[in-house]
C-alpha cells in the first residue's frame, strides 16, 4: 500500500540565541521533519559577514557558517524556512554582536532655537556618552544635555543640546563613547558668540532717541530695542547724529537730546545694604543679571524679590549713560511694562533694580506650555499643562496694552518679540528684557555689515529695505508676536534662511495661519501685515479687538499652579 500519511513541517534552529563578539565564527544548524520530506532554505538580511551554506548527506539538515562576524550585522535576523506540499514552518535567530563604540558622525553646531552638536554612534552594548569642553568634563544639566533622538540602521542618533550658550561655551567639544569592549572619541570646534569685551559694544535694555522725528532711520546699530521720538517732521542726518553719539545701555547709538524730556525725572536711589543677591539669572554684554531680595522698597512688605542688572564697565561715559537710561526707565510706568525701581550707585558695580518676573521670558514660557513640551521632575517625564486659546488671547491683549502705552508716549520699540516679554505670576505679561535676548536668541537676528543686528523675521518691508521704524512698524511686529503666541513660540519663517526671509517679506509673502489659531485672530494678524504702513490696523484697534476676544472666552489661570 502507498504511504498516504502527510505531516506539516516542523523546524528547529540551534543555537536559539547568538550573542558573541565581532570577529568570531558561529555555525547555525537547522533541522526539519514532515511528510513529504520538506525542503530547507535560509533567509537573511543582507549580511556583511562572510558566510557559507554547508551541505550535508542528511536531507532534513542544513548548516550556515558565519566567519569573522561583522558589527554591521548586529540585529540581523537569520531564518531557516521549511516547506512541503502541506505547508511551511520557520525558526529565526537575531544576531547580537558585541563590539566597541564607533562615532561615525560628529558635526558642527547648528541652531534653531537651541544649539545642537549632532552625532551618530554605534556600539553594543549601548555606549555611555560623555563630553569634554577644552579637555575638561562637561557637567550636564537643564541647559546642557545629551539627547539620543532615535536608533536606526544600527546607530544612535542624537545631539548635545545647549540652551542659550554664550561665549563661555565656545571651544573644542570632544565626544567620548565607551562600553565594556572599548571606547571611541571625536572632537569638533563650536563657536556660539564673541566675547562681550573683544572690542564690540552690544545692546542692553532700552535704548532711546529723542530726536525730532516720528520716523527713525538709523544705520549704526539697529539692535537697540526702544526709541523715544517727539512729534516732528525732520529726520536728523547721520552726520548730525554722530556728533552727539552716546552709549545707552552699552549700545552706541545716536541721540539728539531733548532737555525737556529729562528735566523733571527723579530716579530712586537704593542703598547697597538693602540688596541681597540670591543667584545669577543670566549674562549679557553689559554685565550680569541676578535674582535678589530688596529691603525697604515696598511700604507693605519688608522685602521683595527683584532682578538686578549690573554694569560691567565703570568709565565716566558709561556712568553718564547709566544715569540717562535710568531716567528714561523711570518715565516708563505701566502695568504691562516691566517696573523699574531704581539704581544703586554707592560703589561698583552700578546696579539697576527691576521687578522680578517669576516665569522668565515669554518665548521659553510658550515652548514650555506647548504640545511638544515635557518637564523633568524627580527623574520622571511629566507633560506640561498646555496653554488654551483663552490664555493665549489673555497674553496677547496684555502685550497690546503695553504697546498702546508706548505709542502714547511716542516710543517706537523696534524689537517687539516674545523673547522681549516677561511672564510673572497669574499669567501676567509685561514688555521688557534685561539685555540678554541678543545673546540668548542670536539666531533671531541677522548681522548686517560689521555690528548691526536686525530682527528681520519681525520686521516689515520698509524697515528691512529703508531702515525706517515707526509705530506702524511696531504694529507689524505685534502681528508676528501674535503668530509666535499661537504657535507656542516657534520662530517665524523657521524653515527659511535669513536671506530667504528677506526675499519673502519684501515680495509680499506673509506667515501662514497657525493650526490652533482662530480665524478672527489670523484676520487681525493680516491687518498688521498690510504692505503699506498707513493701511495697517491702529494699535488701539488691535488692543480693543484682542480685549473683546479675550472677554468672550474667560481665562482660567491654574496653568501656573
Amino acid at each position: 500500500f502507498l504511504n498516504c500519511r502527510i505531516l506539516l513541517p516542523t523546524v528547529t534552529l540551534k543555537p536559539t540565541k547568538v550573542t558573541m563578539q565581532k570577529g568570531l565564527n558561529v555555525t547555525l544548524v537547522c533541522n526539519t521533519s514532515g511528510m513529504p520530506t520538506p525542503t530547507l532554505n535560509w533567509a537573511t538580511c543582507k549580511l556583511n559577514s562572510t558566510y557559507e551554506v554547508i551541505l550535508t548527506f542528511i536531507s532534513n539538515l542544513r548548516k550556515l557558517r558565519l566567519v569573522n562576524v561583522s558589527s554591521l550585522d548586529n540585529g540581523c535576523k537569520i531564518t531557516c524556512r521549511s516547506e512541503n506540499m502541506v505547508g511551511e514552518a520557520e525558526a529565526s535567530v537575531d544576531l547580537d554582536i558585541l563590539f566597541p563604540p564607533v562615532i561615525s558622525k560628529l558635526m558642527d553646531a547648528i541652531s534653531d532655537h537651541h544649539w545642537c552638536i549632532p552625532f551618530s554612534v554605534s556600539g553594543n552594548p549601548e555606549p555611555k556618552l560623555s563630553w569634554l569642553l577644552n579637555g575638561k568634563p562637561v557637567e550636564e544639566g537643564p541647559f546642557i544635555r545629551t539627547m539620543v533622538h532615535d536608533y536606526s540602521e544600527g546607530e544612535y542618533h542624537g545631539c548635545l543640546h545647549l540652551d542659550s550658550p554664550t561665549h563661555i561655551n565656545n571651544g573644542k567639544y570632544t565626544l567620548l563613547a565607551s562600553n565594556i569592549y572599548g571606547e571611541d572619541r571625536k572632537a569638533v570646534f563650536a563657536h556660539f558668540m564673541h566675547e562681550p569685551w573683544n572690542g564690540e559694544l552690544k545692546s542692553a535694555f532700552f535704548v532711546f532717541d529723542t530726536g525730532p522725528s516720528s520716523v527713525i532711520s538709523n544705520d549704526d546699530d539697529s539692535a537697540s530695542p526702544l526709541h523715544h521720538v517727539s512729534n516732528g517732521s525732520n529726520t536728523p542726518s547721520s552726520s548730525d547724529m554722530n556728533a552727539d553719539a552716546v552709549i545707552i545701555g552699552m549700545t552706541k547709538i545716536p541721540v539728539i537730546e531733548n532737555p525737556q524730556y529729562f528735566r523733571s525725572t527723579i530716579v530712586q536711589h537704593i542703598k547697597r545694604h538693602n540688596i541681597v543677591l540670591k543667584r545669577e539669572l543670566g549674562e549679557g554684554a553689559f554685565g550680569k543679571v541676578f535674582l535678589a531680595e530688596c529691603y525697604n522698597l515696598s511700604t507693605d512688605q519688608e522685602k521683595i524679590l527683584v532682578a538686578v542688572k549690573t554694569l560691567k564697565e565703570a568709565s565716566e561715559n558709561a556712568r553718564k549713560d547709566f544715569h540717562r537710561e535710568a531716567e528714561l526707565l523711570t518715565n516708563l510706568q505701566h502695568e504691562h511694562i516691566v517696573t523699574f525701581y531704581g539704581v544703586c550707585v554707592e560703589s561698583d558695580p552700578l546696579i539697576m533694580v527691576f521687578e522680578y518676573m517669576k516665569h522668565g521670558d515669554l518665548n521659553k514660557f510658550l515652548r514650555a506650555h506647548g504640545p511638544d513640551a515635557v518637564l523633568m521632575a524627580d527623574g520622571q517625564v511629566q507633560q506640561q499643562a498646555e496653554l488654551t486659546q483663552s490664555q493665549m488671547l489673555h497674553i496677547a491683549q496684555q502685550i497690546a496694552a503695553g504697546m498702546v502705552y508706548l505709542a502714547s508716549q511716542h516710543f517706537v520699540h523696534r524689537d517687539l518679540a516674545t523673547r522681549n516679554c516677561l511672564v510673572g505670576e497669574n499669567l501676567l505679561v509685561k514688555i521688557g528684557d534685561f539685555g540678554m535676548s541678543r545673546d540668548v536668541y542670536s539666531t533671531d537676528y541677522y548681522r548686517v555689515g560689521g555690528h548691526t543686528m536686525l530682527p528681520i523675521r519681525w520686521m516689515p518691508p520698509e524697515s528691512i529695505m529703508y531702515r525706517k521704524f515707526t509705530t506702524e512698524s511696531d504694529v507689524w511686529s505685534l502681528g508676528v508676536v501674535l503668530w509666535e503666541i499661537f504657535t507656542y513660540g516657534k520662530q517665524p519663517w523657521y524653515q527659511l534662511s535669513n536671506n530667504e526671509v528677506i526675499e519673502c517679506i519684501t515680495q509680499g509673502r506673509v506667515l501662514q495661519r497657525p493650526r490652533t489659531c482662530l480665524k478672527e485672530v489670523y484676520d487681525l494678524m493680516l491687518g498688521c501685515w498690510q504692505r503699506e504702513p498707513h493701511t495697517r490696523l491702529n494699535i488701539k484697534e488691535i488692543h480693543n479687538l484682542l480685549l473683546n476676544l479675550a472677554k468672550a472666552s474667560p481665562v482660567y489661570l491654574d496653568i501656573l499652579g
